[in-house]
């Protein structure tokens, strides 16, 4: 069973567990490195869980972390949802829409009018995921990566306000 859990200050060595478990079976899906997050301890993080305003969910599947997303406060209306990844004994199973859904329903009742995210140019099956649930590409470009010379792709989804709020 999937169950999905929001996450504390506390809850950062889930975080950490998932976190480093997506950078490694991944990397290619991310513009952080597993070499920058095996720096520091506790406190770095803490640190990115007591973002204010953020928003960090965690799935689990038959007790075992399988998969994570983040929102993110963002100006004029605007959030982002990142770092979002299933493992690979979770995919097919609706964990990545779950966790989509789960951060789209955090924007919204943040006031948000649009979610915003990044993908790394080719990186298709992400690119499909966010297609199937609403998300259309920009045009425009997002950060440099650390290859230098490759910039993130933007994309986008309008939200709608929730029913009754």
């Amino acid at each position: 069973m999937v169950r999905l859990r929001v996450l504390t200050t506390n809850d950062w060595p889930l975080w950490r567990e998932t976190r480093l478990a997506a950078l490694t079976e991944s990397p290619h899906a991310f513009k952080s490195r597993l070499a920058d997050w095996h720096r520091g301890g506790e406190e770095r993080w803490r640190a990115r869980l007591e973002t204010p305003g953020t928003y960090n969910v965690v799935a689990s599947l038959n007790g075992r972390p399988a998969g994570m997303a983040s929102g993110v406060p963002g100006e004029d209306g605007m959030c982002e949802l990142r770092s979002v990844w299933v493992g690979p004994g979770a995919r097919g199973l609706g964990v990545a829409d779950r966790l989509i859904a789960a951060v789209e329903t955090w924007a919204r009742r943040s006031g948000a009018t649009t979610l915003r995210l990044a993908v790394i140019p080719g990186n298709d099956p992400a690119v499909a995921l966010y297609r199937r649930n609403g998300f259309v590409l920009t045009g425009e470009r997002g950060d440099l990566l650390p290859d230098g010379l490759t910039t993130e792709q933007l994309m986008t989804k309008p939200l709608h306000p929730a029913e009754g709020g």
